[in-house]
């Protein structure tokens, strides 16, 4: 036995030295089914954000599995890759996997902004689809100049527009954000650089002053740029954290006495996960999110029936209190978002193993109407969604969401973006990266 303990020990300290580890439940592709694969970090300053989100997209295929028989007959397989947020392991990770099934991998969702960068020529060239949602790249939002990538359901410059219209909301008026000062606290990668051209649009716009505060990586050392924002005395704050710099960044706030229900945080701000490590400091906090926490909605009970009742989710022993966490419902999103997409490719296609290419088709013809979402359980859960050749976002409305020191309760209705501010942008992106590539975009009929 201690020699078996010992070899498995060192298998697993092999596979993590590759970057290569899988889940428990992760199947090797079995023949016929159709292969997803999830990148993921369970270890390391992100994991705590990373393992929930990479759990609830496993437990949502799980489940179509178990409940359904797959799609259409066609059962699901799936392995997780795990880099620890590091770009190039990341990459690794894809090149790992985008051979694996039938068919190759039917899309590849980073969970990581540096990574999407990173592989939108590798997979555009591989007819891979590349689903950032709620992430990435928000000039990808133009179909036709990155026909395989998907900053699907909302991307940061819309997320970014609706939370400054919260914020109009919360002083009284738009017009009264002439004159405040909105510090943005970011991560200091290009998941924490890619709104400063909106913020820098919506600040001329609306007359407020915008001051970027960039905070190294992974975040636990903030004290100088929450000094900077006491002298500042900033009306708002924007936190676009990940991982442990969310907590630290609360817990500074209070020290330097500033309220937390002053500061907004981005969707990556806004978990479990982010404000139970704060403790009191998080009170007050708010963040904006594209989906409600909890477990109120039929496709998230048919989770718990089908899966966890029998004994296979991804959470195990006290793991389980975190089914309902926000980070965890945004992976079973993911999931749900391509499970949708196939229903629509094998109607076009045949109900079979879908190919990459086959899953772009798939995603450029998602429309998740109200209709869709009662009949799969997730009203409310999700707001409608429709996808075009042009418009690769298929929606952009955003929710705020408080912590109260034990749960998060919404705090507005559906915010929509302002298109009038972030499509130009979009367009002036994509025009650049089109110039830059030698591409010649596509033309769309609808």
């Amino acid at each position: 036995m201690k020699r078996v303990n010992s070899l498995l020990i060192k298998v697993l300290a092999i596979g993590l030295l590759g970057g290569l580890i899988f889940s428990p439940l992760a199947t090797a592709a079995p023949e016929g089914t159709q292969f997803i694969p999830i990148l993921g970090y369970r270890i390391g300053p992100y994991a705590a954000n990373g393992s929930a989100y990479a759990a609830g997209m496993a437990d949502y295929l799980q489940m179509i599995n178990e409940r359904d028989g797959g799609i259409n007959g066609i059962k699901l397989s799936w392995q997780e890759c795990e880099f620890e947020y590091k770009t190039p392991r990341g990459v690794e990770c894809y090149e790992r996997l985008k051979d694996e099934g039938d068919k190759g991998a039917t899309a590849f969702n980073p969970l990581s902004t540096g990574v999407t960068y990173a592989l939108i020529e590798r997979a555009t060239k591989a007819k891979i689809p590349i689903i950032s949602l709620g992430y990435g790249r928000a000039g990808a939002t133009d179909g036709r100049v990155f026909p395989y990538v998907f900053p699907i359901i909302t991307n940061y410059w819309s997320q970014n527009t609706a939370k400054i219209k919260f914020m109009g909301f919360r002083s009284g008026g738009m017009s009264k954000l002439k004159g405040q000062t909105i510090v943005n606290l970011h991560h200091g990668s290009g998941y924490g650089r890619e709104t400063k051209p909106v913020l820098e649009a919506q600040a001329k716009k609306y007359g407020f002053k915008v001051v970027h505060l960039e905070v190294a990586h992974p975040g636990v050392e903030q004290k100088s740029q929450w000094l900077q924002i006491r002298r500042i005395k900033p009306d708002w704050v924007i936190l676009r954290g990940w991982g442990v710099m969310s907590p630290t960044a609360l817990k500074e706030a209070a020290r330097v006495k500033f309220p937390a229900d002053r500061i907004i945080g981005v969707w990556w701000s806004g978990g479990d996960d982010d404000v139970i490590p704060a403790g009191k400091a998080a009170i007050g906090y708010i963040s904006s999110s594209f989906h409600p926490a909890g477990t109120d909605y039929p496709v998230l009970q048919d989770i718990i029936k089908y899966v966890y009742d029998r004994g296979k989710g991804d959470f195990k022993g006290g793991d389980t209190k975190r089914l309902g966490y926000v980070m965890w419902a945004r992976g079973v999103i993911t999931s749900m978002v391509m499970v949708e997409a196939l229903h629509v490719a094998h109607k076009k296609f045949g109900a079979r193993v879908i190919s990459g290419e086959e899953m772009q088709w798939g995603l450029e013809h998602l429309n998740v109407d109200a209709k869709r979402l009662e009949a799969i359980g997730a009203t409310g859960f999700m707001a409608p969604l429709k996808v075009s050749c042009r418009d690769h976002e298929g929606g952009g409305a955003v929710k705020f969401q408080q912590w109260d020191g034990k749960q998060w309760n919404l705090v507005s209705d559906w915010i929509s973006s302002d298109q009038s501010i972030v499509r130009p942008l979009v367009e002036a992106d994509a025009a650049k990266y089109a110039k830059e590539q030698g591409i010649t975009p596509r033309v769309c009929e609808e």
